[in-house]
């Protein structure tokens, strides 16, 4: 079955009580038991399980080729139960310029913990081979990375990591399984916030993490899922698996713009850069060509100046808006710096585009008069 066929029918089916073609939410956070004691409808208590939650992670499991998949009450969620699933004195390998959010749980929440980590250029294969250390749990990835679109060669860091004994997870969220499927090339896990393209409308919070295989670090993440219980509500669940409906009609729609503006954007005085894997001019555009298939409906620029500047091109937008977050269909645009924790890595000029689906020409002519200045 085609993924665009997948993604409508996976995880759905005609209700066998009502008919209805739309699965019903089920808000009951507990389940009957059986005159045996036992639970014959598969559920006990909403925290461990719901029907809408089970119908989501069998879909995402199948879109993204895995064979299990959590989700969670948000993409932070996801990737630090991940993280704490891990053991005291166990070590990371991060990039150096992770997204700020899990730079804050690694530094203020896990390290005081007890897990030990390197941050490093993933860009880099010689860098992060000297980072590996005989403890060496798990290497984590973004690509591309947010804000900065940076690209790593999935299949090559894969090929580090399994050598020195450890996971390789790949955060997929920016080009999602549409563009990109880590498992295929070598990853262990796939990490979304599902908050952004996959539920795609700006309206439910969540995350998610696809194994490609059952193992011991997963079935721990699942146990912290089931008793910490930082899972998405019912309706959350079916908002996603609604979002899903329409993803590969989205995404490729948010890429075919996304690319145009990035092209034309190169050519405008008032930028200084343009940060798009889809551009021959970036540095990982040869392995972005081999590893994906599109370059994602986000870009980031440079304006040329200071912060000052940046910030005033943000302040005159008119159709974009002003908002964190991508992957919605409203197209939004940030100074990332300014909402970052100090010491961020994120250039004082740099803007983050998030395309949605408004047409190209009107995007482009509001990027052109908050630009003019």
């Amino acid at each position: 079955m085609h993924f665009d066929t997948q993604s409508i029918h996976i995880g759905r089916g005609i209700d066998p009580v009502t008919g209805a073609l739309v699965s019903p939410i089920h808000l009951s956070t507990t389940f009957e038991r059986g005159a045996e004691g036992d639970y014959p409808h598969g559920y006990i208590y909403g925290r461990s399980g719901n029907p809408n939650r089970n119908a989501l992670e069998v879909a995402l499991a199948t879109l993204e080729q895995g064979v299990d998949a959590a989700v969670f009450g948000s993409g932070s969620a996801a990737t630090f139960t991940l993280l704490q699933a891990l053991k005291t004195g166990d070590h990371v390998v991060a990039p150096q310029n992770v997204y700020f959010g899990v730079q804050q749980m690694l530094n203020h929440i896990l390290e005081p913990w007890g897990l030990q980590y390197t941050l490093v250029d993933t860009t880099d294969l010689s860098a992060l081979a000297a980072a590996l250390q005989p403890n060496t749990r798990l290497v984590l990835i973004e690509t591309p990375s947010n804000p900065q679109l940076a690209i790593t060669d999935i299949q090559a860091v894969a090929d580090l990591a399994h050598q020195a004994g450890a996971y390789l997870a790949c955060d997929n969220t920016i080009p999602s399984p549409v563009l990109q499927r880590p498992l295929e090339l070598g990853a262990d896990f796939v990490v979304h916030a599902t908050t952004k393209y996959l539920a795609g409308h700006s309206d439910v919070i969540g995350g998610a993490v696809v194994t490609k295989e059952m193992n011991g670090l997963f079935e721990q993440l699942r146990l912290i899922q089931s008793i910490g219980g930082a899972v998405p509500s019912p309706f959350d669940c079916w908002l996603t698996l609604r979002g899903l409906q329409t993803l590969p009609l989205r995404v490729r729609a948010q890429a075919q713009t996304a690319q145009a503006i990035a092209h034309w954007l190169q050519q405008h005085p008032a930028v200084e850069q343009v940060l798009y894997p889809g551009l021959p001019e970036h540095l990982g555009y040869a392995i972005a060509q081999r590893q994906m298939q599109g370059y994602g409906g986000l870009l980031s620029i440079l304006v040329k100046g200071e912060q000052a500047d940046a910030v005033a091109v943000a302040a005159r937008v008119q159709l974009f808006t002003r908002a964190t977050s991508f992957g919605g269909s409203h197209s939004t645009l940030e100074h990332r710096a300014s909402i970052e924790a100090p010491g961020t890595r994120t250039p004082p000029n740099l803007l983050r585009l998030s395309i949605g689906l408004e047409h190209v020409d009107d995007l482009m002519a509001d990027l052109e008069q908050a630009l003019a200045v």
